[in-house]
């Protein structure tokens, strides 16, 4: 029988996904690490969970420690505890999603000598622990969001044109998709109405669409788009 006394000691962490689409580009946050282990590599923001907080709470901390951010919505998307993850001890770390459409004013810190947005196409070959990992994977949870909700909303402004909507799904998937065939598609979905307030064909994110149903079948029409 495992008791307390002899249960090995297990830490819980925190780390932040954090994206933002900005000229034309779906960028993702990164810390340089000051301190060892993985010294001067480069690592999403994160960190130990304190007893009094819960895991949002130590996530946001994190985050505006480390990087200056503050105020974003973000939201946990995966556990991560293979062992070894983390050479100084067993570690579970809860990973959270965030999204913003307007790079926010970022500081360094103590802990992190620079902190740098880097396009997700070139993202350096080694991050710390297995944060390249946790990246794919929350990329991964962003495609599956782009077929069932209106999360794509979050990386645009409030009104935008058809072009920077079919920029963000590019940039999510990873691959080019024919501009004509994307926007007949979008435009026979329920998540776009038209902003009749601006000129220029802008339109609004359709916040009232129902997550949970089939928002815009991009990945079943990848074929005839690509």
């Amino acid at each position: 029988m495992t008791t307390s006394a002899t249960h090995p000691a297990i830490s819980v962490t925190v780390d932040v996904v954090l994206f933002c689409m900005y000229n034309a580009t779906l960028n993702i946050l990164l810390i340089e690490r000051k301190y060892s282990p993985y010294a001067g590599a480069w690592a999403l923001p994160g960190g130990f969970v304190d007893a009094e907080e819960s895991l949002e709470q130590a996530a946001r901390r994190e985050l505006f420690e480390e990087t200056g951010i503050n105020k974003l919505n973000i939201q946990q998307f995966h556990t991560f505890g293979d062992p070894g993850r983390d050479p100084r001890r067993q570690t579970i770390s809860v990973a959270h999603i965030g999204l913003c459409h307007n790079p926010p004013p970022l500081q360094t810190s103590d802990e992190t000598p620079r902190v740098e947005w880097h396009p997700i196409s070139k993202l350096p070959t080694a991050l710390a622990f297995d944060h390249q990992r946790i990246v794919e994977l929350a990329r991964t949870r962003l495609m599956t969001q782009l077929q069932f909700t209106t999360i794509a909303g979050e990386l645009l402004p409030p009104t935008f044109t058809i072009a920077e909507i079919h920029a963000v799904y590019e940039q999510i998937v990873g691959e080019s998709l024919n501009l004509d065939i994307f926007a007949r598609a979008i435009h026979a979905s329920p998540i776009l109405h038209p902003d009749h307030e601006h000129p220029h064909h802008l339109f609004r994110i359709n916040r009232d669409h129902s997550d949970g149903h089939v928002a815009f079948r991009w990945y079943d029409a990848r074929q005839s788009i690509a």
